[in-house]
C-alpha cells in the first residue's frame, strides 16, 4: 500500500504539501494540487483517516442517537442527516438507545472518546444532564424530534399538538363522535402533545376521546391494544404513530372488525408502509428526511463557527394524508 511519503516523492513535493492537499486544498496552488492528486490516483494512495483525525483533533464523524432504529421514521431521519454529512465527506455513526437513559449516556461517552465533530440526538428525556456535560466539554449537540424548550441548544421538531388536532378534526368531519387515542408512554413529549391536540379538537367538536396508553410505539403494542378497542364503543382510533396503527389494523381485522366500516383508524408519521397496508392508512405526515437534514445542517453550522453560531429551534408543521382507513373512498 502506498504511503504519503511515496505520494510526495512521486509528485516532487514535501509530505506537508500532500497533507495540505488532503486537508486544506485551498492553501495549495492549483498546479501543485493537481500534480499531487494525479500522484494519489496513480499510486492508489488511501489517506490514513486515523492519522488525519489525530492531527486535526477531531474525527471525520458525527454521532446520531435515536430511540429505535427499527422504526422506519428514524431510518428516514437518518437518511436526511446522512445526505448532509456525505456532502462534507463525514461519516454518520448510528446508535440505538432503546429509550434507555443508561445506554444513551454510554453512547455519549463513547462518541466523546472517539472525538466526533458533534452529536445529533433524539433524547430519552427532556432534561438531560449528560447532554449538558457533553456540550460543556466542547462537543456540539443538536436535538432531534424532541426537546423543544431547551435553551442553549439547536432543536428540530414537528408541532405534534397541531398534528393531533389534524387527525381528530378529520375523524370528526367524517362523522365519528366516539373516539379513542392509542399511544404512549405519555411521559414521552410527542405522545403527550399529540394527545393534547387530539383532546382539544375533540372537545371543540363535542366528541369524546378515550385514552389507551401503551408502553412503547410499536406494532406489538398496537396489536395488544386491539382487544381493548374491540371491547369499547369507539368508532374511530387515532394512534400516536403508524407502527401502532398498523398493528391495530392487523389485529382488529383478525377479530372480525372491518376497517373503516366498523372502526376507522388514523396513524402518525406517514411512513412508507402506511400507504402499502391492506387498507391504506390515513396518517399525519412528518417531514422525516427534512428533519434529519435540517438538524445536520444546524449541527455543522455550529461545528464550523462555534463562536458565531446562534442556536435555533426549528418547528415544522405536519399535514394530513387521507386514505381509506378513515372512511374515505379511494
Amino acid at each position: 500500500m502506498a504511503r504519503i511519503e511515496d505520494v510526495a516523492a512521486h509528485a516532487g513535493v514535501s509530505v506537508g504539501t500532500v497533507s495540505n492537499v488532503l486537508n486544506r486544498p485551498e492553501a495549495v496552488a492549483v498546479k501543485t494540487r493537481d500534480r499531487v492528486l494525479a500522484a494519489i490516483t496513480e499510486l492508489g494512495y488511501l489517506p490514513n483517516e486515523a492519522a488525519r483525525s489525530l492531527a486535526a483533533g477531531r474525527s471525520r464523524t458525527i454521532g446520531l442517537i435515536v430511540p429505535d432504529v427499527t422504526n422506519p421514521f428514524f431510518a428516514d431521519v437518518a437518511r436526511g442527516a446522512e445526505q448532509v454529512a456525505d456532502e462534507r465527506d463525514v461519516v454518520v455513526m448510528l446508535y440505538n438507545s432503546g429509550e434507555s437513559v443508561e445506554r444513551e449516556e454510554g453512547y455519549f461517552g463513547r462518541l466523546e472518546t472517539q472525538r466526533v465533530q458533534g452529536v445529533l440526538v433524539s433524547p430519552v428525556h427532556q432534561a438531560g444532564g449528560a447532554i449538558d456535560d457533553l456540550v460543556r466539554r466542547g462537543t456540539p449537540v443538536t436535538l432531534l424530534d424532541r426537546g423543544t424548550g431547551r435553551h442553549g441548544l439547536c432543536c428540530v421538531s414537528v408541532d405534534d399538538h397541531t398534528g393531533g388536532g389534524l387527525a381528530v378534526r378529520h375523524l370528526v368531519e367524517q362523522g365519528y363522535r366516539r373516539l379513542a387515542y392509542v399511544g404512549g408512554p405519555l411521559s414521552m413529549p410527542q405522545a403527550a402533545a399529540r394527545l393534547a391536540g387530539a383532546r382539544q379538537a375533540a372537545e371543540a367538536a363535542g366528541a369524546t376521546i378515550e385514552v389507551i396508553e401503551t408502553r412503547t410505539v410499536s406494532v406489538a403494542e398496537g396489536r395488544a391494544a386491539a382487544a381493548e378497542i374491540a371491547g369499547r364503543s369507539a368508532q374511530a382510533v387515532f394512534c400516536a404513530n403508524d407502527l401502532l396503527a398498523l398493528g391495530l389494523l392487523q389485529a382488529v381485522t383478525r377479530l372480525g372488525l372491518r376497517v373503516p366500516d366498523d372502526l376507522a383508524i388514523v396513524g402518525y408519521d406517514d411512513i412508507e408502509y402506511a400507504a402499502a397496508a391492506a387498507v391504506p392508512l390515513t396518517s399525519v405526515r412528518q417531514p422525516r428526511a427534512e428533519l434529519g437534514r435540517v438538524a445536520a445542517e444546524l449541527l455543522f453550522e455550529e461545528i464550523d463557527s462555534p463562536g458565531q453560531h446562534r442556536h435555533r429551534q426549528v418547528v415544522f408543521q405536519p399535514d394530513l394524508v387521507v386514505r381509506q382507513s378513515s372512511g374515505v373512498s379511494p
